[in-house]
């Protein structure tokens, strides 16, 4: 058997089962969203901060970024895998990438959690 050092101990189907499972969750988070939307009447701070302060809403926005970097990850992996074939300038961009992935998760950590 062929190992490939750039999967970091993934396969195909830990990928898979990664990406279905971050959309299910990421489509489900959008329909709680609409649905707050189509249910509230007027949307105000003092409303919107009320729906977002609930913990279980907290909860499953946390859960919704971590699926949305997961998605993401996985998805920029592959593109610049196929895509970007020195390797170099591919890792660079991988970093960037998780970089900013990691920023974006910690940002919205502390929106989350600072209401």
């Amino acid at each position: 058997m062929v190992n490939n050092i750039a999967t970091v101990g993934r396969s195909g189907v830990h990928d898979f089962i990664l990406i279905r499972a971050s959309a299910l969750i990421l489509a489900l988070y959008t329909f709680l969203i609409l649905g707050f939307f189509l249910v509230t009447s007027e949307v105000t701070y003092d409303v919107w901060q009320g729906f977002m302060a609930c913990l279980p809403v907290k909860i499953f926005t946390v859960l919704a970024l971590f699926s949305l970097v997961i998605h993401a990850w996985i998805g920029v992996w592959q593109v610049l895998s196929d895509y970007i074939k020195p390797a170099f300038f591919r890792g660079c961009l991988q970093f960037i990438f998780a970089v900013t992935l990691l920023t974006y998760l910690v940002g919205g950590l502390l929106t989350v959690w600072g209401v």
